[in-house]
């Protein structure tokens, strides 16, 4: 046995620096999503995500567009390659066990045709004498041939209510890692940011605090994109109202409410009252940090502030619940996106959120479709109670995440590849 263990332990001797040389070594290509061909003579800098985005390396692309780093923290921790194209940043995680990493860039446009904005979620969530609102924006970006929209003085607009203080922006491309953006203050509760929206789905999320007195307030939400989706969702103790506004039911707690193709410049004002609990935040955080990215934009890596937290669970709560209610957000966003049919004395809806029988939905019809015909008799009920059961183990995965993600226990970079995992897991559920 002795023997054994020898030899295992003389293996582990002999095979570790070969592991350590991989692990800190990548090589990568950088293309031109808009011509199809390698890019030669790109900035390419290799970011730190631990303990805040600090560069620690940086090369050019060769004529081939190849590039490559030698960095011992390759292999042991996420890492992030960004490209830096005319100015725009382009960036692609390197999680741990990559060799290899494909960057794309793309020609940009000033042309805000080229991209739309199909719906508009806003959450909101009562705490005491203060409503915390999130809102969130699917930006679809289908040019031909392929291009990022961006603008250096800022391309995507965003307003806020009166007597709103703003809390923090952030946006995420078709990787789905969320970056802190520095929002451009246009004066008059108007913002906007300069981020690079690539060819595909993006996302901007912000979330704001407005004063809540007597457990009432209208919220006056501006639509600066038209056409798209007003969502609303709010927790089922929480009255809402408003014009053109029509119930959708409740979808994992929390209640719906919707109205289609908002015209631009709209102003929509949400009545809400009532008081709601907390989410449940059972479990403790550790002392950490939060990295922030500086707006696109600029090709030289902006310093990250670092912000101290305690420990104590109540100081993280209120952060934690944005990130959590975001979970909802995407959910209703899902929703939005299957068959709609007519409301009698109400706005279209979709189907999952106005039928009588909430549990009819595409998910489990799409998981009795799969099912044998000795499964065939499974009911509805049964099936929505497998669905229920795997969507409360994804809620208290994504609360856990949050939890660690508010006291910077895990890095932006792992935070943002588990996000998108519970994420995909999330629309297989939805959509079934």
């Amino acid at each position: 046995m002795k023997r054994w263990l020898a030899r295992f332990a003389l293996a582990g001797m002999v095979l570790a620096p070969l592991w350590v040389a991989e692990a800190g070594t990548v090589h990568g290509m950088v293309n031109n999503g808009t011509t199809g061909k390698p890019a030669a003579g790109v900035e390419v800098i290799l970011i730190e995500l631990q303990g805040g985005m600090q560069p620690v390396a940086n090369t050019k692309s060769d004529a081939k567009g190849e590039f490559a780093f030698d960095n011992p923290g390759l292999g042991a921790h996420p890492m992030l390659v960004r490209a830096v194209y005319h100015g725009v940043n382009f960036h692609q995680p390197v999680p741990p066990g990559s060799s290899n990493v494909q960057v794309n860039i793309f020609e940009s446009s000033t042309d805000a045709k080229i991209i739309n904005v199909p719906s508009h979620v806003v959450v909101f969530q009562p705490n005491g004498s203060t409503l915390i609102v999130g809102e969130e924006y699917e930006i679809e970006n289908k040019s031909r041939p392929s291009q990022a929209y961006f603008r250096a003085d800022g391309n995507f607009d965003f307003s806020l209510p009166e007597k709103a203080r703003l809390q923090q922006v952030a946006a995420s491309g078709p990787t789905g890692m969320p970056v802190v953006q520095a929002p451009i203050d246009k004066k008059n509760n108007h913002y906007s940011i300069a981020y690079a929206f690539r060819p595909g789905a993006s996302r901007v999320r912000y979330s704001y605090e407005i004063p809540y007195p007597g457990n009432t307030a209208t919220v006056k939400i501006s639509t600066i994109y038209p056409g798209g989706r007003l969502i609303v969702v709010a927790p089922p103790t929480v009255q809402v109202s408003g014009q053109g506004l029509a119930a959708g039911g409740q979808e994992q707690g929390m209640s719906v409410y919707g109205r289609d193709d908002v015209p631009a410049g709209t102003i929509v004002a949400v009545n809400l009252s009532g008081t709601a609990p907390p989410p449940d935040a059972g479990g403790g955080a550790d002392q950490g940090q939060q990295g922030r990215d500086a707006q696109q934009g600029g090709g030289e890596a902006a310093g990250v502030g670092i912000q101290q937290v305690p420990g104590r669970l109540d100081v993280l709560k209120w952060p934690v619940i944005i990130g959590f209610l975001c979970v909802f957000a995407l959910g209703a966003i899902l929703l939005v996106r299957k068959p709609v049919v007519a409301v009698a004395g109400g706005v279209p809806l979709e189907e999952s959120t106005v039928a009588a029988n909430p549990e009819k939905t595409r998910s489990a019809a799409a998981f009795s479709s799969r099912s044998s015909p000795a499964s065939g008799a499974t009911s509805l009920a049964e099936v929505d109670a497998v669905i229920g059961t795997s969507l409360d183990a994804l809620k208290e995965r994504l609360f856990r995440l949050e939890l660690r993600h508010q006291a910077g226990t895990i890095s932006e970079e792992e935070y943002a590849q588990e996000r998108a995992r519970a994420e995909k897991v999330l629309r297989d559920l939805v959509r079934g």
